[in-house]
């Protein structure tokens, strides 16, 4: 008889004891606004920027709504304006191109690799038609950051990182997203850390900091940030850069801290899980492992696999396959984009020239998640899941 899988892909782990006590003691006090303080009091917020940016090892932290917000936040505060071009991934989800849109800006997509990285040939191509790039880690797969660095100080091009999937993770040692100008991270529910919506926002430039805090909503009350530069940079942008609110509450804030506390075992977890599926998957005939480079230390909170020039029809046999037998495989080859498997082309806000090299990586890209919820057996049966069903359609071609 076929084995089933009866796990649930989208059950995160229960929020951490101390971030319930901690949420329990703002409920109670009721100081949810993160600059609502009484004598002496510092807030949950600013605890957080202030461990998240020793976390990083950057200079500024700005605790904010959400991942997106933080990305437009970035670009707005980095000086994309109406109109300006921003060279960004084709293989990204929606709020990477719609935080562009967000600013009336204009998406400039490089191609994917089959690494699943952004195409750095292709970005060379194109570095000169941007004087930024949003770089998605998408799905926490990390490039040669060496090179791509290389690539746009070569050509004037200032860098700031969605670091959504890779929280936690690092190139050569540096921690992702302390490549570029700054980066962005999430904190909803599927992400690293858990607060159902957030985001963080580090950079070590003082004015994109203090133009970030005031775009944030500060009300001139910047001067009770742990993670911000000094007053004389808001002397410089106070009264030229607008309020647009974003801020992160106290509530969300503590519920973080003692996540990411906990974060470098978490990530440990994760891996464990993620090297279980891999072994599983490996020699699969026709199924093409994502091999990690040695220098990325990933977060394998998501795991993908290339059906590479299989037919659509013979793709979609494995997808329904594997979810009668309970394992949920997202496509990004379909035509339609379904739930976060939109691509560049799904974007029709924006204006794309057919990528066919990316075209052919993106048919092929199968993504299921991770969640910590999962055990080590329950990875090992849905390895021999999608390795029964991938099998049995390719012998069957």
């Amino acid at each position: 008889m076929s084995e089933r899988f009866t796990g649930v892909f989208t059950q995160q782990e229960p929020i951490p004891e101390a971030g319930i006590e901690a949420a329990m003691a703002v409920l109670r006090h009721g100081r949810l606004h993160r600059y609502n303080t009484v004598g002496g009091e510092i807030a949950e917020a600013a605890r957080l920027e202030e461990e998240f940016a020793a976390f990083t090892g950057a200079k500024y932290c700005l605790a904010v709504s959400s991942g997106g917000y933080a990305i437009a936040t970035a670009l707005r505060a980095a000086g994309v304006r109406p109109g300006d071009p921003v060279l960004t991934n084709a293989f990204t989800l929606a709020p990477v191109p719609g935080a562009i849109a967000s600013l009336g800006a204009v998406s400039v997509f490089v191609g994917v690799s089959e690494a699943l990285t952004i195409d750095l040939d292709d970005l060379a191509a194109k570095a000169g038609q941007a004087r930024v790039l949003l770089l998605s880690h998408m799905r926490g797969h990390i490039c040669d950051m060496e090179r791509l660095m290389a690539i746009c100080d070569a050509a004037g091009v200032r860098v700031i990182e969605d670091c959504a999937h890779t929280m936690g993770a690092s190139w050569n040692g540096v921690p992702s997203g302390r490549h570029g100008l700054a980066a962005a991270y999430s904190t909803q529910t599927y992400k690293h850390m858990n607060s159902g919506e957030g985001g963080l926002l580090v950079t070590d430039d003082e004015d994109l900091a203090a133009r970030a805090v005031i775009l944030s909503g500060s009300y001139m009350l910047y001067d009770r940030h742990r993670a911000a530069p000094g007053p004389e940079a808001f002397e410089r942008v106070k009264y030229v850069t607008p309020n647009i609110s974003g801020r992160m509450d106290n509530l969300r804030a503590a519920i973080l801290r003692p996540q990411l506390r906990d974060l470098a075992a978490q990530v440990e977890r994760w891996n464990e899980r993620y090297r279980v599926l891999e072994a599983g998957l490996r020699g699969t005939p026709g199924l093409t492992v994502i091999e990690r480079p040695e220098a990325e230390h990933f977060v394998g909170s998501s795991f993908q696999f290339l059906l590479l020039d299989w037919p659509e029809t013979r793709v979609a046999e494995v997808v329904a396959r594997c979810a009668a037998r309970g394992v949920e495989l997202k496509w990004f080859g379909e035509a339609e984009p379904k739930g976060f498997t939109s691509r560049y082309d799904s974007w029709r806000y924006v204006e794309a020239p057919r990528m066919p090299e990316s075209d052919r990586v993106l048919a092929g890209i199968l993504d299921l998640r991770v969640p910590l919820t999962f055990s080590l057996d329950d990875c090992a049966l849905i390895a021999r899941i999608i390795a029964a069903e991938v099998g049995a359609v390719y012998q069957s071609a």
